[in-house]
């Protein structure tokens, strides 16, 4: 199958994408500048991977969201809080409706491009906070997706009954270098090591007994994982 594949440039997506050259044609990588505090940091590591394999990187801006949306993700709203990725305070930093419009225009992307599929990395980790990346959304967006299309694009979610430490082992399977990834969303010169996205990466690793490249600002002992409802 030809696909595209999302790339924000994190663990995710770009395990996402090595699996997808394993396994399909990838005509290329399509990443979204959209205002987030840590897109300067993840955009070149989706190229730096795209690089490696060989395959055409994208970089679709779409500053409207920075500017008319409210998340604390974005360089207009505030702090990005710490603590643990699945507790409460996390929703500050989810961004409305971003995988239903970066899936739309990546689908039209796909069509225009010649590609059967869009991969997206949404994982079973992102199921507490984001609606978005949860399958009822995927299989609603899959449905649109193929009767939308003349070449009816299938959404691809290989990770989507997945968390992020099966996603790092399969990526350590595949030898990929996740020291040119990025998780942090306070997007500075390191990883802070304590917002959420940084206690989930470095759970990934430990859990997956992997060495982690990844050089922190702070390394605290990691917070309990909250107990969902």
């Amino acid at each position: 199958m030809k696909v595209l594949v999302l790339l924000s440039g994190g663990m995710d997506s770009v395990t996402a994408l090595h699996v997808a050259a394993r396994e399909h044609e990838v005509l290329g990588g399509v990443s979204f500048d959209y205002g987030s505090k840590h897109n300067a940091r993840e955009i070149p590591l989706a190229a730096w991977h795209c690089l490696q394999l060989g395959v055409a990187h994208e970089v679709i801006r779409l500053p409207f969201v920075d500017e008319l949306f409210a998340s604390d993700l974005l360089q207009s709203g505030g702090e990005v809080p710490d603590g643990h990725y699945a507790e409460e305070n996390m929703k500050k930093t989810v961004v409305p409706f971003r995988n239903g419009i970066m899936l739309a225009i990546a689908c039209g992307l796909a069509e225009s491009r010649g590609a059967d599929g869009l991969v997206i990395a949404a994982h079973a980790g992102d199921h507490a906070i984001y609606p978005d990346c949860r399958e009822p959304f995927m299989q609603a967006m899959a449905s649109a997706m193929a009767e939308g299309t003349y070449a009816r694009v299938e959404l691809l979610r290989p990770f989507i009954g997945l968390d992020k430490t099966a996603i790092a082992r399969a990526g350590g399977e595949l030898g990929i270098d996740y020291g040119k990834t990025w998780s942090c969303y306070k997007g500075r010169e390191l990883h802070c090591g304590t917002c959420g996205t940084c206690v989930e990466r470095r759970e990934a690793f430990l859990q997956a007994r992997l060495a982690d490249p990844t050089a922190y600002e702070q390394e605290p002992p990691l917070p309990e994982a909250p107990v969902l409802a």
